[in-house]
This record gives structure tokens, C-alpha cells and sequence, in this order.
């Protein structure tokens, strides 16, 4: 594959701001873009010139508006060009690949979904480079890749630790960078739909924002004052030592009792066939308490109180102004939604105010997505703590 890499120069921090400013909130005039920075005209010049000589951003037409709001001397708005460049985003789950391709604002423009049939780091990063090379002949300006992936990964390049994988200490992005020839960022998945999130989705515009993702695991990210907050945790399980009921079930993931134990869709499923001894999928199990089958009603009534403490607790403490509750497992609020908001109030002070919990139904291809974000802000602006 030949590298179609964006041209643009490595951006002073001003420079990224400015660009950050506009990619995220754009098209902005330019005293609207000064007065968020608080800059004067004449260093928001000299910022955007380079900017906009190496095509990163563009003048535009200013919209039409009432006459008296556009009395004086015509401004020309700044923004990007969405199509200039794309990216592809890739998240590896234990069986499947979930690629797409994003414009340079991460709307997803192409989708491509492989089995992964090897764990084997070679095998999985000759997978990501066809995925690559085919996805790549429709959009030849690409700039960059992105991958997501469960588990601790350290400088958006090397897997520390994937338990999905079986991996330790896998250089992914230079496996892949070298079969590719594109600029390649690796990160842990919840992170990167985080990044995601705050720059183009439910966090955007927010000082303090919470992802909280239920599935084949737990995840959890936490931002404040508009950035996601780094942690240990956020790639190393959570989940498994936030006890909900020292009495719950012991599962063979997690404490017992746990947010794990209680809430994970395999933990589920153990618990079901455990007590009936057949095997059901989470679908199922959801099916059969909403017609009211005594067993698995019992395990989703117990999931919702779980989560509903989870969302109390994440609350009273990070006092976010929303939690965005994510990821495959989130048909559980379907169900045991009353039960989820009961719980939240029990966990409450009376007065405190309602929480903004979105639920979001989504698939893999919001996570390839949120991988995407993490090359276009990585890859492109330079922002290597983003």
C-alpha cells in the first residue's frame, strides 16, 4: 500500500488549539474563534495563516443571516474539509474485525467486518492490512489508522495486555505501520470511544463527562474539563473489585458480587446456566425475563439494581453532567429500566439533581469509529496527549 499521508506541518500548540477549536465546532468566524481562545486578532492571524496555506482549514461562505447582524465588513468563516482526508478505524474483538473508514470530522463513509480466525499478532496484522488495502480503494487520500483494542496498551503503540487475545507486550502498530505504510495508533477501545465521544458526540461541549460501556466486560472513562483523564484502571478491568453485594454470585469473572460478576453478558449467561443448566444467549435471557421467566428475571433484576448502584455511585462521586451508557449489553435497560432508575434514586440524596443518562444502542462500528478519532487527533494535529 502507498502512504497517502496529510501533508500538513506539525502544529505549534496555538496552532492546535485553533485547529481543535475549528474541527470540532466549525464553520467559526474568526471573532467567534478569538473570543472561545481568548485571543487578540492579531496572534489568531498569525495561528491560522499556516493552517490554512497547508489546507487544514479553508475560508468558507459566511451564511446568510438578518441584515443587521451582517452590517459591516464581510467575515469569511473558518473550517475544514470534512473529505480532505480519511481514516480508517479498526476495532479487534476475540472473533471479528470491525473496520471503518471516517472523514476527517469521523463520519463513517465505509464499513468492512472480517473474522478473526488467529490470535497469532502476525496472522491479525496481515488481517488489519488486507482490511486495509481493500478499504483503501475507494478513499486514496487516507491518512492515517486507528485501532482499538480491549485492554492496557501502552504509548498508542504496544498491547501491554489483552486477555481477549491472550497478547503481552505486542508492538501492533509497528506490525501494522510495516505491512501498511500508514501512520498507525493503537489504543484501549473504551478510551478511544471516549475520545470520540468528547470531540463529536454525547461529551461534546462538556466539562465533565462519563462513558460507561457494558458487554463482554466493563468499561469506564472519565473526563474533566473537556479531556479524558488517564488511568490504570481504565485498562485493566473495571469492574472486578467494585463489590455491589458481598453476597451476589461468584462467576468466574470477578469478585464475587461484583460489578463484573453481576453485569457482564458472559457472567449473565453463567448464571443462567448454572441455575437451569441449559446454555442461553444474552438475547435470549433478555427475551425470557421480559416474559417473565422466573430465573432469568431474577439475574436481569439483579443486573439492573447493579448497574443502577454503578450509575448512583459513578454520580455522587464524579458529579458528571452525563453518563453515556454504552457497549452490546445495553438491551439490559430495555428490560430492567424501572429497576435501574429505582435503584438510582434509592442511591441518591433526595434533592440531588436528576442524572443525564443516555443509553446508546451500538455496535462495533461506533468503536472502530472512536478509534478513528484517536488517528485524526494523534496523526494529524499531533496531539499526543489528547
Amino acid at each position: 500500500m502507498t502512504a497517502a499521508v496529510a501533508s500538513w506541518l506539525p502544529l505549534s500548540a496555538g496552532e492546535r488549539s485553533v485547529a481543535i477549536e475549528v474541527l470540532v465546532g466549525g464553520p467559526l468566524s474568526r471573532t467567534e474563534l478569538a473570543r472561545r481562545l481568548d485571543l487578540s486578532a492579531g496572534s489568531l492571524t498569525r495561528l491560522t495563516k499556516p493552517l490554512i496555506e497547508s489546507g487544514l482549514l479553508v475560508e468558507v461562505p459566511e451564511a446568510e443571516g438578518p441584515a443587521e447582524v451582517r452590517q459591516g465588513r464581510p467575515s469569511q468563516p473558518l473550517d475544514v474539509v470534512p473529505e480532505s482526508r480519511s481514516f480508517i478505524g479498526f476495532k479487534v474483538t476475540d472473533d471479528m474485525v470491525y473496520g471503518v473508514v471516517t472523514t476527517l470530522r469521523s463520519d463513517i463513509v465505509a464499513r468492512l467486518d472480517r473474522p478473526l480466525t488467529t490470535h497469532d499478532p502476525a496472522g491479525v496484522a496481515d488481517l488489519l492490512a488486507a482490511m486495509a488495502r481493500e478499504l483503501a480503494g475507494g478513499f486514496p487520500r487516507l491518512a492515517g489508522i486507528g485501532i482499538g483494542v480491549g485492554g492496557r496498551v501502552q504509548d498508542r503503540a504496544v498491547v501491554a495486555e489483552s486477555p481477549f487475545l491472550g497478547w503481552r507486550d505486542i508492538p501492533l502498530a509497528a506490525l501494522v505501520e510495516e505491512r501498511t505504510g500508514l501512520p498507525v495508533v493503537v489504543e484501549n477501545d473504551v478510551a478511544a470511544l471516549t475520545e470520540a465521544e468528547t470531540w463529536f458526540g454525547s461529551g461534546r461541549g462538556l466539562d465533565r463527562f462519563v462513558v460507561l460501556t457494558i458487554g463482554a466486560g466493563l468499561g469506564y472513562s472519565l473526563v474533566l474539563g473537556g479531556k479524558r483523564v488517564p488511568s490504570e484502571e481504565e485498562d485493566r478491568g473495571f469492574g472486578r473489585h467494585w463489590i455491589i453485594d458481598p453476597h451476589g454470585p461468584l462467576t468466574p469473572d470477578g469478585q464475587r458480587g461484583s460489578a463484573v460478576s453481576l453485569l457482564t453478558i458472559p457472567n449473565i449467561r453463567y448464571q443462567v446456566q448454572a441455575a437451569t443448566g441449559r446454555e442461553r444467549s444474552y438475547a435470549e435471557i433478555l427475551r425470557l425475563a421480559d416474559a417473565g421467566e422466573p430465573m432469568a428475571a431474577r439475574v436481569v433484576r439483579e443486573a439492573g439494581r447493579a448497574l443502577g448502584i454503578l450509575v448512583a455511585q459513578i454520580a455522587n462521586f464524579a458529579m458528571p453532567q452525563r453518563i453515556l451508557l454504552a457497549g452490546e449489553g445495553v438491551g439490559l435497560m430495555d428490560v430492567a429500566g424501572d429497576t435501574v432508575a429505582e435503584t438510582i434514586r434509592g442511591h441518591r440524596h433526595p434533592l440531588a439533581a436528576p442524572i443525564d443518562l443516555e443509553t446508546r444502542v451500538s455496535d462495533f462500528h461506533d468503536w472502530a469509529r472512536g478509534a478513528a478519532v484517536l488517528a485524526i487527533q494523534v496523526l494529524v494535529l499531533g496531539a499526543a496527549e489528547a
